[in-house]
């Protein structure tokens, strides 16, 4: 953004710093405020480069020429979703402060994303994982401890990121879970996990620790920080011999085997912190396609 748009966003005008506070105090995650503030910004550069100097100058055409613009730019339908979201998020706010008298983005539509089936960890990617021989030292102890939970509570990485040493409930065989909009949430967590986690609790922590380190979080990187999301893809590249896995495909993979080996759809549901079922419902479709798959590749007439 020009120096006059990083400006913008603080004039009285526009009210983007009030309205990134706004986000902060309802306790959204700092992933949300850092791209719906984005988004934003982003909107309010456009603004800059046609003349549009307030909120109040905005209309519905404006906000569907801006999202045309990005379209060319190359978005993704998920990106423009989201702008979208943003965008109506930001306008209800002005309004709700009585900034604006209506909401331009009244009916706003934006292309659905696609929708595509997640991705799942092969049979092969999973035994090389969990079963592998990493050795015994810190590292190797969190590092087994970081894909045992993964896997076996389908934890969202920020999730697994936020545990603290109170998270595990040891003699219950639980995981307390700090989800989406600060929900929390109670996960099963079964004995190889458990006993990954006491290891690395009880040979591994210590060591990896610094002066500096929280001393509540469960996890710590290299340098003795809070476990961060990058981190946690280094140590599943790092370790995977069976090619790349990314991080939340051990949670979509996680939720199909529930479903395959006969749970609920409305306990996966509540095992995932999903607040709509028919999120949760993707999973079915994959499990029918799996076994589309192999009735396709076994049966004389698949």
């Amino acid at each position: 953004m020009s120096a006059k748009g990083e400006k913008d966003l603080g004039t009285a005008a526009w009210r983007v710093a009030d309205f990134q506070q706004s986000l902060v105090a309802a306790d959204r995650s700092p992933a949300t405020v850092r791209a719906y503030v984005g988004d934003i910004g982003q909107f309010l550069k456009w603004c800059e480069e046609n003349a549009i100097e307030g909120p109040d100058q905005v209309t519905k055409r404006h906000l569907r020429a801006y999202l045309v613009s990005m379209t060319e730019r190359g978005d993704e339908r998920t990106s423009l979703s989201r702008r979208r979201a943003s965008l109506k998020t930001y306008f209800a706010w002005l309004v709700e402060r009585a900034v604006l008298a209506s909401d331009p983005t009244h009916r706003l539509s934006a292309p659905k994303p696609a929708s595509t089936l997640p991705k799942l960890v092969v049979r092969a990617q999973l035994d090389s994982l969990l079963d592998a021989d990493w050795g015994s030292d810190a590292v190797a102890l969190r590092d087994r401890a970081v894909c045992e939970v993964l896997y076996g509570a389908g934890l969202r990485v920020s999730e697994l990121c936020g545990l603290t040493t109170n998270s595990i409930d040891f003699r219950k065989g639980l995981v307390r879970v700090l989800g989406k909009g600060r929900k929390e949430r109670i996960v099963p967590l079964h004995d190889t996990a458990l006993e990954a986690v006491k290891n690395w609790m009880t040979h591994g922590r210590s060591e990896m620790m610094g002066e500096q380190s929280p001393v509540d979080r469960l996890f710590f990187n290299r340098r003795g920080n809070a476990l961060g999301d990058r981190d946690v893809r280094r140590i599943l590249d790092a370790r995977s011999a069976q090619g790349h896995v990314h991080p939340h495909a051990l949670r979509h993979t996680y939720a199909t085997h529930l479903l395959e080996g006969g749970a609920d759809l409305r306990i996966v549901q509540e095992l995932l912190g999903h607040e709509s079922l028919t999120t949760t419902q993707i999973y079915t479709h994959v499990s029918k396609s799996r076994l589309q798959k192999v009735h396709h590749q076994t049966h004389p007439r698949g």
